[in-house]
């Protein structure tokens, strides 16, 4: 069993750090998932006998590393999916993409439309029969002029299929290594991370906040030249 990295744990729910490649939850690949690894953990950790519940709330991309929170019980599944669906629940993700940016900060809006069939997004015009609102603000972090990358701070204000992908892809500043949607690192790994997580206790309504960031190798080497994260 791959070994877990546990940002925080209580009755209600357990918060992890995701590694780039494996699935949020089993799929038609049959790879080792998120969502069995934490049950294993559970389960060896307490000596739980039979099945372990574990609610899913969110879900990460494959390639995308980062934060991601998981609800011990029903109840606390229940709010947390509720924070989800009234926007109390927030994420941000870094971003190394292609090229530098005019504008420091901005927001992007657009309206996005899912294909099923080949699992991408395309941004489309707002008349499109099925298409989403699609918003987030960026703000450059870090630029590397040798590599021609630049670091950005995500902030998502809806949770679209691939949202970040497609929008900064459109934005033309594609994300370094995205292999649906980008230029440049065909063959790496995806730089995108998401690195804070933002949500109400389900139980004490307390709000909580979980940082974790990639380690600065590779792609994530730009991380070093910025203290602006926070």
């Amino acid at each position: 069993m791959k070994k877990l990295n546990v940002i925080y744990e209580d009755n209600h729910i357990i918060v992890v750090e995701k590694e780039p490649n494996i699935p949020s939850q089993a799929d038609k690949t049959e790879d080792i998932d998120m969502l069995t690894i934490i049950k294993e953990y559970i389960k060896e950790k307490y000596q739980k006998p039979g099945n372990v519940y574990l609610g899913l709330v969110h879900r990460l991309d494959r390639p995308v590393g980062g934060v991601m929170v998981f609800a011990k019980t029903s109840k606390a599944a229940s709010r947390l999916s509720e924070q989800v669906r009234d926007k109390i629940f927030k994420k941000q993700y870094l971003a190394v993409v292609d090229g530098k940016f005019d504008k420091n900060e901005g927001t992007l809006e657009d309206y996005l439309y899912k294909d099923e069939r080949n699992n991408i997004s395309k941004v489309v015009s707002k008349e499109k029969k099925n298409s989403k609102l699609a918003k987030l603000d960026y703000k450059v972090l870090a630029y590397n002029e040798v590599k021609n990358l630049t670091l950005v701070k995500i902030n998502l204000h809806t949770g679209r299929h691939h949202q970040i992908r497609v929008q900064l892809s459109n934005f033309n500043h594609s994300i370094f290594g995205d292999q649906k949607y980008g230029t440049r690192g065909k063959g790496k790994q995806i730089a995108l991370w998401a690195y804070k997580l933002q949500i109400q206790h389900p139980t004490t309504k307390e709000t909580l906040e979980f940082e974790c960031l990639p380690e600065s190798i590779g792609t994530w080497c730009i991380l070093k030249e910025t203290d602006k994260i926070m």
